[in-house]
Parts: structure tokens; C-alpha cells; sequence
């Protein structure tokens, strides 16, 4: 595994070897989770990079990887085989295991979901299983073919089918596993949670699987829908929905989330007031600490002081570099200076939008471990945690004019 690229590869059958990219857990990991993809997506798909990232902000690392044999990357590939999926999901979890990140959940969209409901059964760690646009049996799959390419099997044995744009090798076997495999009877027996995700007006797979599924499985179960989404989920809007679906009902099958690092200290309240003078330029005081907000003058403030989003990428600098500076202290890491910037941007097609990018600089001898478990620790600073988990806000109406009070303002 190399989490620097985020990349990760275990092994298959035959000696072969898959590559998938690891979505880390922000903050101290709740769990790890595997994304398998639709018939004709890939790991890239709008879908599994937006649900792994989801999963990620919540504190569940994901991998997604292309299952061997989808002709991604160009050419038809290895032979489609279902049972192959299977055995690649499988494979994946038991490597994930063994390098300490067991999974204990699944997500699949479309076929990836009746996939992962197969591959459950056999993995006892996994905790929950969610499926988007799953169909309930694998004979849906059949119509994606024409008539000739399922005559062009039946005689010759194989065929390269083409769905969505792109070929298949699609051989006889296949078309065996699709009559010799029972969805429905795979989520009778799977007693884990499950949660269908589909929509009504879903055009590949019809709405009547998810219903199928849902009353296949047993208790506890979940099922939202994806109102107006299409099959791929290829609106943003949609695929960021179902996400933060996933994320929340995941969370209720995982371990809770726990305080990784304690404030050193119960902040003060602040109080921000107008000086009146400029537009914008606000006193902000602390106990004994003042300082000036303000905006830029290019949207009409004097640039007297930070601007808001400039004061939570400032307190999420500090509280980095105060992490760091204690846990290398603690551990007695020669760590002799430590600085971080933070740089926030409005990402139009993430949920949350806000993107904090956080650059590390550490100064002093240190070996490349010590440097790497200083940089792990730094993901871990209670303001961090603050941002990526949500916080709770609500606002009274104070009684007293304190606006007026000039003593705020001295």
C-alpha cells in the first residue's frame, strides 16, 4: 500500500494482482468500507468518487477498484464473470484485513450492489451492505445484449458484446452464473442491515428490483429514494445526495465516533462588533485579545484585518501546528519548528462545498516515520475534526444593547 499516492493492490486468483485507490478516513478512522462499481463505470465513476469521499469526511476510508475484466483502461479485457466480481471483493476485503483496515462495509451500484449482497455472505467483518440501482436478479443483465450476441455466445462459446459504448468479452459461462445465481435468496440469508437506494424513474434497472431486494432482506432495513436521479447518477446534485445518505445510515452500524484530542484549554467567547468604520471592519475580542476583520477593498472593505473565512483557515492553522507541537513533544520527536497553511476554496461540485487544503512544513532532524505519524496526528487537531464532522449552531436575541457598549469597543 502506498497512502502517499493512496493507492493499493492485492492479489486475485491466478497470481493476478488488482490496484485500487484508498480514500483515507479524515480524522481517526470509524471503519472501512468498499465501493464496487456498476456494469459499464469503473472506480472513477461520478458515483464511487463521490460516495467513497463522503464515506471518507465521516471517517470510514474507502477503496474502489476496477473489477478485473471490465475492459477499462482499453480493449475487451478478461471474460466478464459475476463470480469473478464476487471472488474480487472478497479478495479485496481479506488484503484490506490483513493490512490492518478490515471492512465492515460494502456499497455497490447496480450490479457492484447484487455483487456485493453475494460477496457478504462469506464475510462475516462486514457490518452492513447498501446498494444504489441494484437489480434483484441477474437476468436484467441479459437485456442488455441483442439477439445476436446471446446466439453468437450460445454457438461459439464467447462474443464481445457492446454496452454503453464500450466492448465486453462476454462468454458462456456467464450466461450460466446469470441462471445459476439467486439474488433474492443471497439477501434472505445475509442478515446484516441493508439499504436500498433506487430511483422510481430509473431507467435501466427498474424500480421493481429495489422493491424486490427490500422485501428479500430481513430487519433491519432501509430503503430512500433517489427521486428524479438516472441510473449513473450523473447529475451532481444526485450523486451527492446519495452519498450523504450512505455516510449517515452507515454510521449507525459502526463504532461511535470518540473525542481523538482534548481542547488544551475551554475556549473564551468571542464578540465581534462594527467599529462603523468601512463597511465591513468588525473589533473582535476575547477575554483579554483583540484583533481586526475585515474584507478585501476589492468587494468594499478598507483590508484592515482577516476576512471570516480567513479566521477559520487561521484557526484550523493554529490548532494544526499546536497538535503537532504536543504529540512530538510527547513523544520527544526533534521537531524544532512546525508551520502550517490553509487555503479555502468553494468546490462547486463537492458536498460540502468548502475545501480546506491544509500545507505542512516540519523543521528538525526527523526520520521519515517520525515525520509521517507528525503529519497523521495533524489530521487528528479537535478544529479539524470540527470542520470535517459538522457542528451544531444556534442563535438568541440578546436583551441588551451591547452593540452600543463602548466598553466593547475600548
Amino acid at each position: 500500500m502506498d497512502m502517499a499516492e493512496k493507492t493499493f493492490t492485492f492479489a486475485i486468483g491466478a497470481g493476478s494482482q488488482l490496484s485500487g485507490h484508498l480514500e483515507p478516513p479524515e480524522g481517526t478512522p470509524r471503519g472501512w468500507a468498499i465501493f464496487a462499481h456498476c456494469f459499464t463505470c469503473g472506480k472513477d465513476s461520478r458515483a464511487a468518487v463521490y460516495i467513497s469521499r463522503a464515506l471518507s469526511r465521516a471517517g470510514i476510508g474507502v477503496l474502489r477498484f476496477d473489477f478485473a475484466g471490465t475492459g477499462i483502461g482499453g480493449g475487451t479485457g478478461e471474460p466478464v464473470n459475476f463470480a469473478s466480481d464476487v471472488e474480487d471483493l472478497r479478495a479485496a476485503a481479506k488484503a484490506m484485513a490483513a493490512a490492518g483496515m478490515s471492512p465492515s462495509l460494502l456499497v455497490g451500484h447496480s450490479l457492484g450492489g447484487t455483487a456485493a449482497i453475494v460477496a457478504a455472505a462469506d464475510l462475516p467483518d462486514i457490518a452492513a451492505v447498501a446498494t444504489i440501482g441494484a437489480p434483484a436478479d441477474l437476468q436484467h443483465i441479459l437485456r442488455l445484449f441483442g439477439p445476436n450476441d446471446l446466439d453468437t455466445i450460445a454457438s461459439e462459446g464467447e462474443a464481445s458484446v457492446e454496452i454503453a459504448g464500450r466492448p465486453f468479452l462476454i462468454r458462456r459461462g456467464f450466461l450460466e452464473a446469470v441462471e445459476g445465481i439467486d439474488v433474492e435468496k443471497s439477501i434472505a440469508s445475509l442478515r446484516r442491515p441493508v439499504l436500498v437506494m433506487h430511483s422510481p424513474l430509473d431507467q435501466v434497472v427498474g424500480i421493481d428490483h429495489a422493491s424486490r431486494i427490500f422485501v428479500a432482506s430481513r430487519h433491519p432495513k432501509s430503503f430512500i429514494s433517489l427521486d428524479n436521479a438516472d441510473h449513473l447518477l450523473t447529475d451532481v446534485s444526485d450523486a451527492n445526495y446519495a452519498a450523504a445518505m450512505v455516510a449517515a445510515w452507515a454510521s449507525r452500524f459502526l463504532p461511535p465516533l470518540t473525542t481523538d484530542l482534548p481542547q488544551v484549554e475551554v475556549a473564551e467567547g468571542v464578540v465581534a462588533t462594527e467599529t462603523l468604520e468601512g463597511t465591513f471592519q468588525l473589533k473582535v475580542r476575547s477575554g483579554e485579545h483583540t484583533l481586526f476583520a475585515d474584507e478585501p477593498a476589492t468587494v468594499g472593505g478598507l483590508g484592515t484585518g482577516l476576512s471570516p473565512y480567513e479566521l477559520v483557515s487561521a484557526g484550523l492553522a493554529a490548532c494544526t501546528v499546536m497538535t503537532m507541537r504536543l504529540y512530538a513533544n510527547r513523544k520527544g520527536f526533534p521537531l524544532e519548528r512546525a508551520s502550517t497553511t490553509v487555503q479555502h476554496e468553494k468546490v462547486p461540485d463537492m458536498m460540502p462545498p468548502d475545501r480546506f487544503t491544509r500545507t505542512i512544513a516540519l523543521d528538525g532532524p526527523l526520520s521519515d516515520d517520525q515525520r509521517a505519524r507528525i503529519l497523521a496526528i495533524a489530521d487528528r487537531c479537535p478544529v479539524d475534526l470540527t470542520l470535517v464532522r459538522g457542528s451544531d449552531v444556534q442563535t438568541e436575541f440578546s436583551s441588551t444593547n451591547q452593540a452600543a457598549d463602548p466598553t466593547r469597543l475600548a
